[in-house]
């Protein structure tokens, strides 16, 4: 993902909260759900980011993991999961979304492949290799290795990452409690399944200008790609939510549209930048071409959301 100049950055000011879209939620958050490796020495140094592979069908995957500072082997954390951009580093998303400043542990996956065919499963570039499997595996590891809250395993991407986390709401919603789509990248390929699949909490962000992955749709890579809107009719139809979302203006360049009405865990929360470019919202370093706004910040929407959503 090419990188290009960013809007200076400023104090973003402060709006309402998102209200809670779904009609289910009750007042007091579930019990953390220990994982098997409470109570273990963690293999990686406290508040530092190592490298670690595992395998998977027999070809070695890689990941980067940031362990907080405050972690604590007997206390179940949350676990974030961030998937990169096409021909974005892990290293790049990690310094971009700063997600670990929750207390979660936050794995970057890296896509297997060589470039160009080195992106996420489902795109018109990615090597063929199956990363549901790389990832559910993932969890399996992490959990294994350390103090993980079952309960509160999530997933963010942008752009070919985002688009993978969408395919990722589909194939593991039992696994994964919430997710989060930057300028998605949502080719054809991630829907299979999804109008039977569970309601599940889904957050989105795309520019109008972006100029990587059009907010009103087209050809991508030879392949076509749907406008965000449709995509998130869709969303709405598979989570049981209004047809017709609630618009709240948020300063000169932000709309926030809230589906109202969801059934089960369903939630669906879509920020709509105006004039926005292919990056993510409120960062101060380069994210992608065109304007970066910094009406909202994506990283705080993103965690508050995940806090907000746990798997039971």
């Amino acid at each position: 993902m090419a990188l290009a100049g960013c809007a200076s950055p400023s104090t973003p000011p402060t709006f309402p909260p998102s209200p809670t879209p779904s009609a289910s939620v009750t007042s007091s958050a579930p019990a953390a759900v220990s994982s098997s490796g409470c109570g273990s020495t963690p293999p990686a140094p406290v508040g530092a980011t190592t490298a670690g592979t595992i395998t998977v069908d027999g070809q070695s995957r890689s990941y980067l993991l940031r362990l907080p500072g405050g972690y604590d082997a007997t206390k179940p954390a949350p676990v974030i999961l961030a998937f990169h951009g096409h021909g974005m580093s892990q290293s790049a998303l990690e310094n971009l979304g700063d997600l670990d400043g929750s207390g979660s542990l936050v794995a970057y996956p890296k896509a297997a492949g060589v470039s160009p065919k080195d992106g996420w499963q489902g795109a018109p570039y990615s090597s063929g290799a199956d990363d549901v499997a790389f990832v559910s595996a993932l969890i399996d590891t992490l959990s294994s290795r350390y103090c993980v809250d079952s309960n509160r395993v999530s997933a963010v991407g942008i752009s070919n990452g985002g688009g993978f986390v969408a395919l990722l709401s589909c194939a593991l919603p039992h696994r994964i409690a919430a997710f989060a789509v930057v300028a998605g990248a949502v080719y054809p390929a991630y829907n299979p399944g999804c109008p039977t699949a569970d309601p599940v909490p889904l957050l989105e962000f795309h520019g109008t200008a972006d100029p990587i992955t059009a907010f009103e749709g087209g050809d991508r890579n030879g392949t076509p790609l749907a406008s965000v809107s449709t995509w998130l009719t869709r969303e709405a139809r598979r989570n049981g939510c209004v047809a017709t979302p609630t618009r709240t203006e948020l300063g000169t360049d932000v709309d926030r549209d809230t589906w109202t009405g969801c059934q089960g865990r369903g939630a669906l929360i879509a920020y709509r930048i105006n004039g926005g470019g292919h990056t993510w919202p409120g960062a101060v370093a380069p994210s992608g071409p065109g304007v970066t706004t910094q009406t909202i910040s994506a990283t705080s929407l993103v965690l508050s959301f995940f806090a907000d959503h746990p798997l039971a």
